[in-house]
Order: structure tokens, then sequence, then C-alpha cells
């Protein structure tokens, strides 16, 4: 069904949710889009795969960046949506269909903004960062993400969210000898060997600092532990897999020196790295953001695309509707009175 660009927000989030768009599958998403905003007359479209980014070419001074990302994480009896009260329901609403939504509609309705804005609707977000839209375009069409500041759509309940947490992902195996467990003395138990491992995590307090006027917490878990052969087997592998979320005034190779110290003795393979962003509320384009919105801005919990931008020396902030802490969730959903708040703020910014 084509999306309505112009149709009130609420109905408008639920014909972008209702489009199922699991991570690599945004294809029809991406479709009706695009075909929404070929049809608005002061926009240039170009399609890269399954992301689509539209730009104003009205000769500004200045140049903003706004992004949302169309995917979502699998479905769970969340789909189709569907409304209660204030309250719109469904896979996505909160992350990030709600900022898509307001991004679509102001992106249509603001024929002469005070800024040239160039809007980016990406794929594969929720995903290892080697598929992310935005990375892509940022390899293969970097002049599509040019600009002076950026906004991503990321849910933050309507409040500024400055920079974002790095992230690694590590894993640490441990080693054992398969045996009988009716013998399990001539044999050595690899999960028993995990054991340290885990008493570190336990025992590990994380910071808590304050960066560029934000307060930022650190984060060291174990996500996943496997190991084990049958019922029967003395296992002789065993492997623990560990998330550290670090804050911005960490570098990457300082966190991977900070988790390497932390597990001493121990050989840890990285499988995901992801740097960190400070929050760059300094810089005037972010000040002017601040003021025209308003409200007290604050650290953002987790790692988002900001940092794709910091690394190319834009500053960015998050900003979006729906509580950051109902993303992923069964009963996630969006506040309409989210969807009005946020679009009223980047009118009054843009207009």
């Amino acid at each position: 069904m084509p999306l309505d660009l112009r149709a009130d927000l609420p109905d408008l989030l639920t014909s972008v949710t209702d489009i199922e768009s699991v991570s690599g599958h945004e294809g029809a998403l991406a479709d009706a889009v695009e075909a929404a905003l070929d049809a608005v007359p002061h926009l240039e479209v170009t399609r890269d795969g399954d992301a689509v980014v539209a730009r104003t070419l009205l000769g500004r001074d200045a140049r903003v960046v706004i992004a949302g990302h169309l995917d979502t994480v699998p479905v769970a009896g969340n789909l189709p949506s569907r409304r209660e009260g204030d309250r719109i329901y469904g896979r996505g609403t909160a992350d990030m269909k709600g900022g898509v939504t307001v991004a679509l509609a102001v992106a249509a309705a603001l024929t002469s903004p005070r800024h040239d804005v160039t809007w980016i609707f990406y794929d594969n977000e929720e995903v290892e960062a080697s598929r992310n839209g935005l990375g892509r375009l940022a390899r293969q069409h970097p002049e599509l993400l040019a600009g002076d500041f950026a906004v991503l759509m990321e849910p933050t309940g309507a409040v500024i969210e400055g920079g974002c947490q790095g992230t690694l992902r590590f894993e640490i195996a441990t080693r054992g000898l398969a045996a009988h467990s009716a013998r399990s003395w001539l044999g050595h138990n690899a999960i028993h060997e995990a054991a340290p491992i885990l008493d570190t995590l336990a025992a590990y307090s994380p910071r808590t600092v304050m960066v560029d006027g934000l307060e930022y917490r650190e984060g060291l878990n174990a996500v996943r532990i496997e190991g084990g052969v049958a019922g029967n087997v003395i296992p002789d592998r065993c492997t623990v897999t560990v998330n550290f979320r670090f804050a911005p005034d960490r570098s990457v190779e300082d966190a991977q020196r900070h988790v390497a110290e932390v597990f001493a003795g121990h050989d840890l393979v990285f499988t995901d790295v992801s740097a960190a962003a400070r929050p760059g509320l300094d810089h005037p384009a972010a000040a002017a953001f601040v003021a025209a919105v308003g409200g007290e801005p604050r650290a953002k919990y987790g790692w988002t695309d900001v940092a794709r931008f910091s690394a190319l020396g834009i500053p960015a902030v998050n900003f979006g509707p729906a509580d950051p802490g109902k993303a992923h969730a069964d009963d996630e959903f969006c506040p309409v009175a989210d969807l009005y708040a946020v679009r009223d703020a980047l009118e009054r910014w843009l207009a």
C-alpha cells in the first residue's frame, strides 16, 4: 500500500509499521519510502540498495542530515500494529519507525527549510556493523552524508541524547578433556573452567564518568555461554561471550586494552567493535538545535550511528519519539504525543 506522507502522524506510523522490515528484508519498505519521496517535488531522491536518500538543493549556507533506519528486530507476534488510547503498539514502533514516520512527514511538508536537508532512510542497523546501510553509504557515497550537523531519529522519548557508548564483543574460550561423565576423573571439564571468568565479571565495578557535561555508565557483562557435547560427556570446550559498553572518553584501543587487563592471562577474540561518540553539544550547530528543541540533554546509553557521523567529523545527536526502554520489547509502542512533539521540534528548528 502506498505511503501517504500527508496523513495524520498516527495513521502514517501504522502504515509504516505494518510493512514488515526485519533486518535484511527491508526491500518492501524501502520501495514504499522511495515511491513516496519521489512524489515530493522539492526533493532529489537517490536509492542505494535498501537505503533511500532524499535531499533539498536550495543553496543554503549549511546542510543538516536527518537519518533513521528502516529495519527492525524479528517480529514476536506484534504485527500488525494496533492503537490503544494514546499509544501505537507493534514491532518497530519505538525502534525506530516512529522516528522514520516523523522524518518522512517533515521531509514532505517542509518545502523551504532554513538549512538544506539530507533525509536518510537506511537498512541493516539492527545487525552486525559490517552490514549497516549507513556504513555502506559512508564507504561508497560519502558525499551523500556530507553535512554540518546530524540528527539520528533513535527513540529518546523526545529528549536530546548526546553521543553514544562504544561497544566491544569478545569471546574467551576454555579448554578441557572429553571423557564419559561416568568416569569424569578421566577428563577435564571446560565449563567448570569458565567459573573464574564469570567470577571476574561478577566482581567487576563499572565506571560512571562525566563526558562533556553528560553522565555515562559503563557495563561489562557475559551475554552468552556455550559448551557441552551431550548429556553424558565431559565437555572439552566452553566459550564465554562478553559485551563491554564503554563511555565516549575511551577510544576503541583504550577499551580493548582495558578488557585485556581485566582478563589478564586469557586470550580474547574480538568479534564486534564499534567506537563511541562524544556528545559534541558545544558545537554551534548542536547548540542551536538544543535551543530550538528545549529540554535538558542527557547521555545516550547504547551504541547508535551518531558514531558514524562523529567519525566523519560531523557533530550528531539522537532525538526521536518513544521510550528507548521499549525498543525490542514484545509490547513495543510509541506514544502518539511523542510523534507530534518531535515533529514540532524539527519544524521549529528548520522552518
